[in-house]
C-alpha cells in the first residue's frame, strides 16, 4: 500500500493472518477492506468521514483486525454497535441509541458499545451514580434505578470492565460501629439533639478525620439517660464520644430550677399532668417518721413559698426540705409560662431527669386531621289540581221567589261563591287570580256579569338537588367547628308599659335572642396508633320556613351527633333521610259526584307528592407530614383557582376589562413568582394621590386558567 494514492488490497478471506498497512486511507474503504477479510457485514453511517491510519507490524487474526479497525475508529470519534450480525459504524455521540447488547455480565470484549446492568446489594445506586460519572466517556450515559437499586451503563467493553471492578469494591456491606454512651450530668435527649446538630454541620473535627459527620448519628436512650452512637468508623466513634464528653459537665449554676421549652405540646395543660404525676408517686410514697412530726405551720409555710415562685415573687431559696406541690405533692415544683410555652420545673436531679423523660415523650408532634363532608339532598315535588265549580238561580231580576244551587269548593283557594260576592259590585268581573289554567262561565245578573262556572286545573313539578361540601382541619384530640348561614333574632319576651301621666302612647319592650341558622358541623378526631380515627360529630343543617307566624320564626332542622369509628381515608355515611310523602284529597257533592263522567261536574280533587333523599358522608385524611399538608393545600388551592378562573368575566367590546382579583399559582404550598394576592404595581402615568388622601388600590392581573381538578382528594397517609 503506497501512501501517495492509497488503493487498498483485500486478503484472502481463506488465511487466518493478515498484514494490515493503511496509511492516509479513506475510512469506507478500509472498513470494507476488513469487512471483506473478517467475513463481517458493516453498515457505514453517512457521517462517518475522512481518512485513517492502521498498520501492524506482523499478521494479525480476523478478531484481531476487528479490535484494530474499532480502537482506529474511536480515536477518529466513531464506535462500532454490533446486532443481530451486522456491525453499524456510527459517531460516537449516536452509538447510545443504537440496538447494542445488553448483557448483565462482561461477554463483549474491545471498543466496542454496550450496555451492561449492575445490580447493587449493600450500596444505593443513587449514590454511586455522581462518583461515577466522571469515569464514564461524556457522550455516553450511566442511569440508576431505586426501584430494584440497579445501574444501567452504555459504555465501551474496556471501560465496562473497569466500571464493573470499581462497584465490586464500593458494593460491600458497611461496617458500622455502635457505641453506647451513659450520661451522668445533663440529660441524654439535650445531648443528642445538640451532638446531631454540631456533627452535622462539621463544627468539630479531629486529625485524621475530614469536617463534616459523614454518617455520625447520635440517637437518645431516656430511660437509662444515655446515648447511643452510630458511626461508619471507629474514628468518628471516638469524635463523637469526646464532644459528648465536653458536653457532658455539671453545671456551674446552682440551683434546681430548669427550663424546658416545648416544640409542639402545650405548656399549660402538660403543667397540670406533670403536676398529677409527681403528687400521685409522692402520695404512693410511705413518709419517713421526721416528716410525720413536721409541724403543719411548716407545711403551710412551704406551700406559701412555692406559690410566691409561681407568681414571681420573692428569690428563690435553697432548702434541704422539698416544697410542697399545689397538687398536694411533695418533691418538686412546675409552673408554664405561656408567653414562651415552656416549663419552669424546681425538683431535684433525679426527679428532674424522670420529669424531662416523661416530658420528651409527650412533648411529640401531633397529627392533624383533614375532614371533608358530603351533604346530599335530592327533593322532588309533584302536585295537580282540577275541579269544576258552578252557580246556577232560576228566574230574573223580576221574579219573586227564585231558586238557586251551586256548587262551591275551599281548595285552591279559589272558591266560586266568595269570588262571586265580593266581584258583585264592581263594573266588570275578572277571572280570579290563580295558577294553572282557569276557565270561567259568565251570565248577566242586573245589568252585571257574575260567574256561572269556574274550571280550573294546574300540575307542577319541582325539583331541588343541593350538595353542601364542608371542610375542616384540626389538630388531634381538639374540636373544629365551622358554621355557614346567618344570625337570625327570635323574639323571647315583650311586654308594653303604660304611658306617664301627661305623656301620649306606650311604651312597647321586646327581648331577642340570636341563633345561628344555616349549615354547621363540629367534629373532635382521635388518631389511634393503628390509623383508626374515633370521630365525635354533630352535624346540623337548619333553615327558615315560615316568618309570617304570630307565634314566632318557624325553622326547620335536620341534626346528627354521632360518635364513628373510621379508617384514615375511608368514606363513612353518618345517616341521613329517605322520605317519600304521599297527599290524595277529593272535595265532592255526596251522590253527585259519585257519578261516572257527570261527577266530574260535582267535585274537586288535589294530588300531592314530596320525595325526599337526605345523606351525610364524611371522610378524614390523617395529615402528619408537612408533605402530606402542602398536597392538601395544593389541591384545594388548585380548585379554587380554577372555580376563580371559570368566573371570570369575558371580554366585552362595551365594557372595560376590570382585572378581577385572582390567586397566583402554588409551588411546594407557596405562592410562585407573586404575593399571595396577585395586585400588580400601579402604572407610572397614575398620578400621584394628594397628602391626606387615601391611595386606591390598582387593579389585579389576570392569571392563567388552573390545571383540571381531579375527581376527589386522593388520600395521603404513605
Amino acid at each position: 500500500m503506497l501512501s501517495g494514492t492509497p488503493t487498498v488490497y483485500a486478503q484472502d478471506p481463506a488465511s487466518n493472518q493478515a498484514t494490515l498497512n493503511f496509511v492516509g486511507a479513506d475510512i469506507e474503504s478500509v472498513i470494507k477492506a476488513i469487512g471483506h477479510y473478517t467475513r463481517t457485514t458493516f453498515v457505514i453511517d453517512p457521517r462517518v468521514k475522512g481518512t485513517i491510519n492502521l498498520v501492524s507490524e506482523k499478521p494479525v487474526t480476523k478478531a484481531q483486525a476487528l479490535d484494530l479497525l474499532a480502537s482506529s475508529l474511536r480515536l477518529q470519534g466513531y464506535a462500532i454497535v454490533r446486532t443481530d450480525g451486522v456491525a453499524k459504524v456510527v459517531p460516537e455521540a449516536d452509538a447510545k441509541l443504537q440496538a447494542g447488547p445488553t448483557q448483565t455480565t462482561t461477554t463483549v470484549r474491545g471498543d466496542q458499545i454496550a450496555t451492561q446492568i449492575f445490580r447493587l446489594n449493600y450500596e444505593q445506586a443513587a449514590n454511586l451514580v455522581p462518583v461515577l460519572r466522571p469515569l464514564i466517556s461524556p457522550n455516553n450515559t450511566i442511569n440508576a434505578n431505586p426501584g430494584n437499586n440497579t445501574i444501567i451503563v452504555t459504555d465501551y467493553a474496556d471501560n465496562l470492565k473497569r466500571i464493573g471492578r470499581i462497584i465490586t469494591a464500593l458494593d460491600a456491606p458497611g461496617t458500622t460501629d455502635l457505641d453506647v454512651v451513659p450520661i451522668r450530668h445533663a440529660i441524654a435527649s439535650d445531648i443528642a439533639v445538640l451532638a446531631n446538630r454540631l456533627l452535622e454541620q462539621g463544627g468539630v473535627a479531629a486529625p485524621g478525620v475530614p469536617a463534616g459527620a459523614g454518617g455520625i448519628a447520635v440517637l437518645a436512650d431516656t430511660r437509662t439517660n444515655s446515648v447511643i452512637i452510630r458511626a461508619p468508623s471507629t474514628a468518628r466513634v471516638n469524635l463523637a464520644k469526646s464532644l459528648i464528653a465536653k458536653l457532658d459537665q455539671p453545671t456551674d449554676q446552682p440551683g434546681n430550677v430548669h427550663v424546658v421549652y416545648l416544640r409542639n405540646a402545650d405548656a399549660v395543660r402538660l403543667a397540670q399532668t406533670l403536676r398529677a404525676v409527681v403528687a400521685s408517686e409522692a402520695t404512693a410514697q410511705s413518709p419517713s417518721p421526721a416528716t410525720q412530726q413536721q409541724p403543719q405551720m411548716q407545711q403551710t409555710s412551704a406551700t406559701a413559698q412555692g406559690q410566691q415562685q409561681a407568681l414571681g415573687g420573692g428569690q428563690l431559696q435553697q432548702s434541704s426540705t422539698p416544697a410542697a406541690l399545689p397538687t398536694g405533692g411533695a418533691g418538686g415544683f412546675i409552673q408554664a409560662d405561656p408567653a414562651t410555652n415552656s416549663l419552669i420545673i424546681t425538683a431535684s436531679e433525679t426527679v428532674y431527669r424522670n420529669l424531662r423523660a416523661v416530658i420528651d415523650q409527650l412533648d411529640a408532634r401531633r397529627a392533624q386531621v383533614y375532614v371533608e363532608s358530603l351533604i346530599v339532598e335530592v327533593t322532588a315535588d309533584k302536585a295537580a289540581e282540577f275541579g269544576i265549580q258552578w252557580l246556577g238561580l232560576s228566574g230574573d231580576d223580576t221574579s219573586t221567589n227564585r231558586v238557586g244551587g251551586g256548587t262551591g269548593f275551599s281548595t285552591g283557594g279559589n272558591n266560586i261563591i266568595s269570588q262571586t260576592i265580593a266581584r258583585r259590585s264592581s263594573a266588570g268581573v275578572t277571572l280570579p287570580p290563580g295558577n294553572g289554567l282557569t276557565i270561567g262561565l259568565f251570565r248577566q245578573s242586573g245589568g252585571q256579569l257574575t260567574l256561572g262556572m269556574l274550571a280550573h286545573a294546574l300540575e307542577s313539578d319541582a325539583n331541588a338537588n343541593i350538595l353542601s361540601v364542608p371542610n375542616l382541619i384540626t389538630l388531634d384530640n381538639e374540636e373544629a367547628r365551622i358554621i355557614v348561614g346567618q344570625n337570625v333574632p327570635f323574639i323571647t319576651g315583650q311586654y308594653t308599659t303604660a304611658a306617664s301621666a301627661g305623656a301620649a302612647g306606650v311604651n312597647p319592650f321586646q327581648t331577642i335572642e340570636r341563633r345561628d341558622i344555616g349549615l354547621s358541623l363540629k367534629v373532635r378526631p382521635q388518631v389511634s396508633e393503628g390509623g383508626t380515627i374515633k370521630l365525635a360529630i354533630y352535624q346540623e343543617t337548619s333553615s327558615i320556613q315560615d316568618t309570617t307566624n304570630a307565634a314566632g320564626i318557624i325553622t326547620n332542622k335536620r341534626s346528627i351527633e354521632s360518635n364513628v369509628l373510621v379508617d384514615d381515608g375511608q368514606i363513612v355515611v353518618l345517616g341521613g333521610l329517605i322520605q317519600d310523602q304521599m297527599n290524595d284529597g277529593q272535595e265532592k257533592v255526596p251522590g253527585l259526584g259519585d257519578i261516572p263522567v257527570i261527577g266530574q261536574f260535582f267535585k274537586y280533587q288535589t294530588r300531592k307528592r314530596t320525595k325526599t333523599n337526605l345523606m351525610v358522608f364524611l371522610r378524614p385524611t390523617v395529615i402528619r407530614t408537612s408533605e402530606q399538608n402542602v398536597n392538601v393545600v395544593n389541591d384545594r388551592y388548585d380548585y379554587i383557582r380554577a372555580v376563580q378562573s371559570e368566573s371570570q368575566p369575558k371580554s366585552s367590546f362595551a365594557l372595560p376589562d376590570m382585572n378581577a382579583p385572582a390567586l397566583p399559582p402554588l409551588q411546594n404550598g407557596r405562592p410562585f413568582g407573586a404575593p399571595l394576592l396577585n395586585v400588580p404595581p400601579a402604572s407610572s402615568n397614575q398620578p400621584a394621590p394628594r397628602q391626606g388622601e387615601p391611595m386606591e388600590p390598582s387593579a389585579p392581573a389576570p392569571i392563567p386558567p388552573a390545571s383540571p381538578l381531579p375527581e376527589k382528594v386522593p388520600s395521603r397517609t404513605q
